[in-house]
C-alpha cells in the first residue's frame, strides 16, 4: 500500500486531513528504496518499529481537526493495514536464513583477509585436482 492511501485510511479514522500523517507513513516505508519488495517491512514493520516511530514523532500529534492522538495508533494502523496484525522484531528475524558470512569474525580478523585465506584454500584444492587428473 503507498504511504498516502495509508494517510487516507488515517484521515478518514482519526479525522484530520492526509496530510497529517503521511510523514509517518512515509517514514514506514522509506527503506522501499533500497529494497522494492515486501522484505523492506522487516526494518520497521513491527512493534519495535512502532516505537521507534514514537521516538521519532512524538508521543502525541494533533491533526488539522485539531484532535490530539498518539503517534502509536498511527503506526498500528500502518503495519496492521499491511500485515494485518503487530509482529515483533523477533517474528521477522527468526525468519532469517543464516548464511556464514552472517557469523561473527575471530577478534583482529577483517573481511580481506579471511578472503585471501578462503582464495588461497580453493586455489591449493583446484591444483590438488589438476595433479590428481594429470596422473
Amino acid at each position: 500500500m503507498h504511504p498516502y492511501h495509508h494517510a487516507l485510511s488515517s484521515a478518514k479514522k482519526f479525522g484530520g486531513q492526509p496530510e497529517d500523517y503521511l510523514a509517518i507513513h512515509h517514514w514506514f516505508d522509506e527503506s522501499k528504496e533500497q529494497f522494492a519488495n515486501f522484505r523492506h517491512r522487516a526494518l520497521r514493520h513491527h512493534a519495535q518499529g512502532i516505537f521507534e516511530c514514537e521516538r521519532k514523532f512524538g508521543i502525541t500529534m494533533t491533526n488539522s481537526d485539531g484532535r490530539t492522538l498518539p503517534v502509536r495508533y498511527i503506526g498500528e494502523q500502518h503495519v496492521n493495514e499491511d500485515l494485518g496484525f503487530i509482529p515483533s522484531l523477533q517474528d521477522w528475524l527468526s525468519a532469517i536464513v543464516p548464511e556464514p558470512w552472517m557469523r561473527s569474525r575471530p577478534h583482529g580478523v577483517d573481511k580481506n583477509t579471511e578472503d585471501e585465506a578462503v582464495n588461497r584454500r580453493t586455489i591449493r584444492k583446484t591444483n590438488t585436482t589438476k595433479k590428481e587428473i594429470n596422473l
